[in-house]
Order: C-alpha cells, then sequence, then structure tokens
C-alpha cells in the first residue's frame, strides 16, 4: 500500500505539471485578449478554455485517486500500530475517514491520527515521542495547500471578468506549487512510518506473532 499511495502521488505531480503549463497557456492567452482582442481568434478562445475545463476535471479526479490511496495505506499502517501500541492511540479508526471532513476536527485530528501511528511505530512505541518535525511539515503545507485550494475555487466560481480569470489562473499556479510541497512532505511520511514498522516487523525483539494479523505496509 505503501508503493501505491507513493504512485499515486507521483501520478497527481504529474498531473499538476501538466495543469501549471495549461495555466500558463491561459494566463497568456487572456492577456493577448486583453491587450489586443484582434490578435486571438474565438476558436483559440474556446481550445483553450475547453483544456483548462479538463484539466481541473482530471485534476481532481487523480486527486481523489491519491487520497484514496493515501487513505488505504493510513488503514494498514494504523492496524500495525494497534498491534504494536494498542492503548496509544487517541481516535476510534472510524476518524481515519470522517476526521477528514468533519468542520473544525479536520484541522488536527488527522495529524494526531498520524502522530499516534508515528509514536506506536517507533522502536519503544508508546514511550517513544509521537509527534515528528516531518508530520508537522507535512499537516502545515496540508492546511496551507488546501486553503490556497479554497481560494482558487472561490476565484473561478466568482470571476466576471478577464482580469478575475487571470487572478484565478495565478492562483492555481500557487495552489499546484504548495501540493508539490505536501506530496513530497507526504512521500517522506509514507516512507518513514513504513520503514519503522518494517524494522520493528522483522527485529527479533519486538517481532508481532504472525497470526496476530500483522502485515507489511509496503505491499
Amino acid at each position: 500500500m505503501a508503493n501505491v499511495a507513493l504512485g499515486a502521488l507521483a501520478l497527481d505531480c504529474l498531473v499538476g505539471v501538466a495543469a501549471a503549463v495549461i495555466d500558463l497557456r491561459e494566463v497568456a492567452i487572456i492577456n493577448r485578449v486583453i491587450n489586443d482582442p484582434e490578435s486571438v481568434s474565438d476558436a483559440e478562445i474556446d481550445t483553450s478554455d475547453t483544456i483548462y475545463a479538463a484539466s481541473g476535471m482530471v485534476e481532481t479526479a487523480v486527486f481523489v485517486v491519491a487520497g484514496v490511496a493515501f487513505l488505504l495505506w493510513l488503514f494498514r499502517v494504523r492496524a500495525n500500530a494497534e498491534l504494536l501500541a494498542p492503548q496509544g492511540h487517541r481516535h476510534p479508526k472510524f476518524w481515519l475517514i470522517l476526521g477528514w471532513g468533519v468542520p473544525i476536527i479536520a484541522f488536527w485530528f488527522p495529524k494526531q491520527i498520524v502522530d499516534d501511528i508515528w509514536g506506536a511505530s517507533q522502536r519503544g512505541g508508546a514511550d517513544r515521542p509521537s509527534r515528528s518535525g516531518l508530520i508537522t511539515a507535512w499537516w502545515a503545507a496540508w492546511l496551507i495547500s488546501s486553503l490556497v485550494s479554497r481560494v482558487v475555487g472561490s476565484l473561478l466560481r466568482w470571476a466576471d471578468d478577464l482580469e478575475g480569470m487571470v487572478t484565478a489562473a495565478q492562483f492555481d499556479l500557487v495552489s499546484i506549487a504548495l501540493w508539490f510541497v505536501t506530496a513530497a512532505l507526504a512521500a517522506g511520511v509514507i516512507l518513514r512510518i513504513t520503514s519503522a514498522q518494517e524494522l520493528r516487523r522483522f527485529a527479533p525483539s519486538a517481532s508481532p506473532p504472525a497470526d496476530r494479523g500483522y502485515s507489511s505496509a509496503s505491499s
């Protein structure tokens, strides 16, 4: 699941690169329309708008796929973490999904869940610090990129002139750049937690019995 999640994140970033190129093309065409309307044909405008809209739909679809892959990995490592430290988790398992969508709670529950998994996965289990600078950086990047994405969505909905469309496309470029940072940090979290659990899995002094359901997080 770690490999699946990492592959989905990589695919999402590749789609983001393509979307950034399309954003730049859209901005260039709109600026040409603003500066010299006669220099751009209706067909060129229609084609650009169609590609721009389609890229947004593809971005959303791939983002959903990446999110599902990340959640599947999270369920796997949470199950392993419960075996390693049964008492080291602040929230029931259903919050692995609900925690991302419930207002207000979504600002900290997912991070606490990942913090607890991190702590349980380290040698020493729940006796080790349950916080990581990497997780904190990932979560901060996620919150910021999510906020900027909401701003982009609002700008696109309310843009009623060419200048507004340019502003929305420019903010979308910022959103994509922030998502690259978030995805890179998420990949780091996946690799570190998976690696820690694999080390615990094969350590003679801490290896959980196979019949208790422990599974490789990297499979």
